[in-house]
């Protein structure tokens, strides 16, 4: 059964009337109360529908999420469980129902990754009069107990390399026998960074043939919800036989060319080398687990998988996605709400829209709208970077990323989009990440075709990543100049005010932000 590898979750057992009760997002039949649960067990699930009127949700996300829990139900049933499927508008309405028929039943829930999910779960039970069993959650790689020990306290200065190396340690991943890292270095972050030559062409890409279950529940989604993005051409594995047939195609198809070209971004081209697994990953479709130990797996039996594909794409699903989980529920409630740096301003429409001379944002929004999906440089780099610089309410951004974003969770996107993309709270980022146009037009093919010049700072037609950098460094100077790590970025504001180049790049700003009120940036 999968489950924890760093650290040990506590064992229960499944019986008489203790009834798994699954998540839409805790969607596999070996991990947790339902992989303990005996053959022809009740299992409760809840399709409440209420959370999908809250925002202008992406097309594809609901019909993931809904077309996932409907065939996972329908699975279930084929192995002879007795699923109670109630659909309702509310977890409390969907509750009632079901204790209304089984008055003596027990739910065992996996605690959600988001705040307050397992008191918040206790609460609704408890006050309809229910009982409730809330469990580890088993569909990550380290517990809560192994975290909070290796962090020992020190909640103030969370790194995400140590405990990346940590979890190396305590795991055996890519690991020698006498507890060094294989090839002799921990981090290949450094031979992620190329760009592909013009000759480089993706490497194929599995998508399911989704039958009429999934197309019904998309017309479904349509009809019922206000939602954004494209609503035809739906792509994402639904079921687990579809997400593991994505691992699969990864491994052996994708996987080798990976490495070099991970924090590319280039035109046309929104999936390049990359897994494609967070949608999966995130709806418990797959164990991450089973994701690593696959490509773990992949390196050491083939010779044209590189180095630095391998441990590139295990930074992330070992060290980062695990990371964000636990700093997630260490810096909340405050993470939520954190804007250090005091940025109030509305997100620009083209967020929206995509209505924007700038072709960086134009691409990447336009890969949002048509697929619910743009990689993690294109979030990093491009949507989060563009938002600091303006000034965006770091609150806004996020349920942007939130609604529109297919692998979005709460739990994932506060801490990759407040602090990593906003430098909001300041628990685990050093500093800001943010840039000019440099290192768009390093890592991309995005400026090549730009309305906009990538050398300018000021004038007509100067690119706005570069006057929105330079003065976001000065009118955050008090908080940003004491930060080691930006002294020789410092030393330039300096020179361009001393210059009188800075009050031009004001005045560039004061420009853009008018021409971005009527439309027209």
């Amino acid at each position: 059964m999968p489950g924890p590898v760093v650290g040990t979750a506590p064992d229960y057992e499944m019986d008489g009337q203790r009834v798994p009760w699954v998540l839409g997002t805790q969607l596999h039949p070996e991990v947790g109360p339902l992989g303990r649960a005996p053959a022809g067990s009740r299992v409760l699930m809840i399709e409440a529908r209420e959370f999908a009127r809250r925002r202008p949700y992406h097309h594809d996300k609901l019909t993931l999420v809904f077309s996932a829990m409907r065939q996972f139900r329908d699975e279930l049933r084929e192995r002879g469980y007795d699923v109670e499927y109630i659909t309702a508008e509310t977890f409390r309405e969907g509750l009632s129902r079901y204790f209304e028929r089984h008055p003596g039943d027990t739910p065992v829930a996996m605690r959600s990754p988001s705040y307050r999910s397992g008191s918040r779960m206790a609460e609704l039970v408890g006050e309809i009069g229910g009982d409730l069993d809330v469990v580890d959650n088993e569909l990550f790689v380290s517990t809560r107990r192994a975290f909070d020990e290796w962090a020992n306290g020190d909640t103030d200065s969370f790194r995400h390399e140590s405990f990346y190396r940590w979890m190396r340690r305590r795991s055996g991943v890519l690991l020698t026998d006498d507890g060094n890292p294989v090839g002799g270095e921990w981090n290949l972050d450094d031979e992620n960074q190329e760009f592909p030559p013009p000759e480089w062409s993706p490497p194929e890409r599995y998508e399911p043939d989704h039958g009429e279950a999934v197309r019904e529940t998309s017309e479904w989604v349509r009809e019922e919800f206000e939602t954004w993005g494209a609503d035809e051409g739906f792509r994402w594995p639904t079921t687990r036989e579809q997400a593991r047939n994505v691992l699969e195609q990864f491994c052996e198809r994708r996987l080798p060319e990976f490495g070099p070209y991970q924090d590319a971004m280039r035109s046309r081209d929104w999936a390049m080398a990359h897994a494609l697994l967070s949608p999966a990953l995130n709806l418990g479709l797959l164990h991450p687990w089973e994701a690593i130990t696959a490509i773990e797996e992949a390196y050491e039996s083939r010779e044209d998988i590189p180095l630095n594909s391998a441990e590139g794409v295990l930074r992330q699903l070992l060290g980062w996605r695990e990371f964000m989980r636990h700093v997630y529920r260490h810096a909340m409630p405050e993470l939520a709400t954190a804007n250090q740096l005091g940025a109030e301003r509305p997100l620009p429409e083209f967020y929206w829209s995509g209505e924007t001379e700038m072709n960086c944002l134009a691409e990447t929004v336009e890969d949002v709208h048509e697929r619910g999906y743009a990689h993690h440089i294109q979030r990093l780099m491009v949507l989060a970077n563009f938002a600091t610089l303006w000034g965006v309410e770091p609150r806004e951004l996020n349920e942007w990323f939130h609604a529109t974003y297919v692998d979005a969770y709460h739990w994932v996107t506060t801490p990759n989009v407040v602090e990593m993309g906003q430098y909001g709270h300041g628990v685990f980022a050093t500093k800001p990440y943010v840039s000019s146009a440099s290192y768009v037009d390093r890592m991309s093919d995005y400026c090549g075709d730009c309305h906009y010049y990538k050398t300018k700072d000021t004038g007509d037609r100067a690119c706005p990543f570069n006057s929105l950098y330079w003065d976001f460094l000065a009118r955050n100077e008090e908080q940003l100049r004491g930060n080691h790590r930006m002294g020789l970025m410092y030393s330039h504001v300096d020179d361009k005010r001393e210059s009188g180049d800075l009050a031009a790049i004001r005045e560039r700003v004061d420009d853009l932000r008018e021409m971005a009120d009527a439309g027209e940036l």
